[in-house]
């Protein structure tokens, strides 16, 4: 599963979402601005505020890496 945890004007979050999409990858989005359980959540994966944070079946990015993706997604 993958979840990714953005802000409305985060623009890294939007090429990491045109990212997945293009890669065929779905995903769940959490909007750490309205909603304060996911950013607790992130929070406690990343330990830290900065977005976007991408929980790839339980390996944390931080910020919009494409090599560490891929590796993730093992593609």
């Amino acid at each position: 599963m993958v979840k990714v945890y953005s802000t409305n004007s985060c623009p890294w979050c939007v090429k990491a979402k045109n990212y997945l999409k293009s890669s065929n990858v779905e995903f769940e989005e959490f909007n750490v601005q309205e909603d304060m359980a996911a950013r607790d959540e992130m929070i406690n994966k990343s330990k830290q505020m900065g977005v976007p944070v991408l929980d790839i079946n339980g390996t944390v990015i931080v910020g919009f890496d494409k090599n560490a993706i891929d590796k993730a997604l093992n593609i």
